[in-house]
């Protein structure tokens, strides 16, 4: 079983900047790519970031380009999220998520419990 826990929320002004963390026990796996995702009040859970295994290769949600950075330590089995220029609309519950790929072609997805952000204005 793999866990998933996150760390690094809380209440910051608009404007501000936060770093989120996500830490993985237990893993089974040779590689897996790693992300987090989010989900706001009343609204569906949407992508944010993701990282592949050896860290060259990252993407980004539209709306967090330019402003949230996404890195990993597989030495510490850890993912973070760097967020920077924070907006009330980045308000949400973040979820850190594990993907390993499966045959034929499929993936089976981890998920942490959450951390909450919230954005003042």
């Amino acid at each position: 079983q793999v866990q998933l826990v996150e760390s690094g929320g809380g209440l910051v002004e608009a404007g501000g900047s936060l770093r989120l963390s996500c830490a993985a026990s237990g893993r089974p796996f040779r590689s897996y790519a790693m992300g987090w995702f989010r989900q706001a009040p009343e609204k569906e859970r949407e992508f944010v970031a993701t990282i592949n295994w050896s860290g060259d290769s990252t993407y980004y949600a539209d709306s967090v380009k330019g402003r949230f950075t996404i890195s990993r330590d597989n030495a510490k089995n850890t993912v973070y999220l760097q967020m920077n220029r924070l907006k009330p609309e980045d308000t949400a519950v973040y979820y850190c998520n594990l993907r390993v790929l499966t045959d034929p072609g499929a993936s089976d997805d981890y998920w942490g419990q959450g951390t909450q952000v919230t954005v003042s204005s």
